[in-house]
Order: C-alpha cells, then sequence, then structure tokens
C-alpha cells in the first residue's frame, strides 16, 4: 500500500457519488478539500465520524473546505446512509476502488484478532492546487473536525 503523503499531488479520479452524479478531483479546483475514507457506511465508527463532519459542516465551509466522503459501499448503500443522517456532502461510492487505490489506503487490518484486507480509516487535506497538504491517519471520530481545524 502506498499511501499519498504531504506534498503528493492527488491524480484525478472520477467516480459517482450516492445518486450517480459523477464526481472528478478536477470538479473541486481551486478550492480547499477534506477527503476522508471510512470503512463501511452505517457502522458505529463511521457513522460518529461522518456525523461529526456534517455537524460542523458550516465550521468546515467558513474554513473554505469542501467534503468528501468515500468508501467502498454501493450508491444504495451510500444514499441510505447520507439520507438517515442528512449529510450535506457527498459520498463517493467507490466499488471499483479507484480512489481508494489512489490515495493508497486499502492494505492489511487487524480487527478483533482476525487480519484482512480493507480501507484504513484516514483523512487527507488537499489544497487549491490539487496537492495533499495534510494527512490524518489518527482519525478520532468524536472530533474530526477538530482534527482538521486545528492543526
Amino acid at each position: 500500500m502506498k499511501t499519498l503523503k504531504t506534498g503528493d499531488k492527488v491524480p484525478n479520479f472520477s467516480v459517482n457519488d450516492q445518486d450517480g452524479n459523477l464526481i472528478s478531483l478536477s470538479d473541486y479546483k481551486g478550492k480547499k478539500l477534506v477527503v476522508f475514507f471510512y470503512p463501511k457506511a452505517s457502522t458505529p465508527t463511521c457513522t460518529v465520524e461522518a456525523c461529526n463532519l456534517g455537524e460542523n459542516y458550516k465550521a468546515l465551509q467558513d474554513a473554505g473546505y469542501e467534503i468528501l466522503g468515500v468508501s467502498a459501499d454501493s450508491e444504495k448503500r451510500q444514499s441510505n446512509f447520507k439520507k438517515k443522517y442528512k449529510f450535506p456532502y457527498p459520498l463517493l461510492a467507490d466499488t471499483d476502488k479507484e480512489v481508494i487505490n489512489a490515495f493508497g489506503v486499502w492494505g492489511p487490518k487487524k480487527f478483533m484478532g482476525r487480519e484482512f484486507d480493507g480501507i484504513h480509516r484516514m483523512t487527507f487535506i488537499i489544497n487549491e492546487e490539487g496537492i495533499v497538504e495534510r494527512v490524518i491517519d489518527k482519525v478520532k471520530a468524536k472530533i474530526h473536525t477538530d482534527q482538521i481545524l486545528n492543526a
């Protein structure tokens, strides 16, 4: 797993969001972007993290950030997740792992004593030129907005 790091240029991607709209990195040119990766929609920690960003969306926008959530869930699962919690930002249904592999967040994980491949919970702060400004690899779901705004 080669994870993008500070200073890396993010490769362009085009993936459908929860409603089937094609979302590309180039749509965010000239904007600061937070891309957060989470293992699975509607699971407890992923819900806490996504809700924290949703509840603080105005503060993040006031700081100049747009937000994209990414997992390998289907459009339908992402749509249900977004509707249930009223997230004000798009969720990418990266079923082919195009964005997940581009950022290098897929790899071996351990959970409750077993090993498997999956998405690592990580967040990337990307500047207006599409360069990674910061990587948060120890995401704290309950205070994730603070991690983004107060670094």
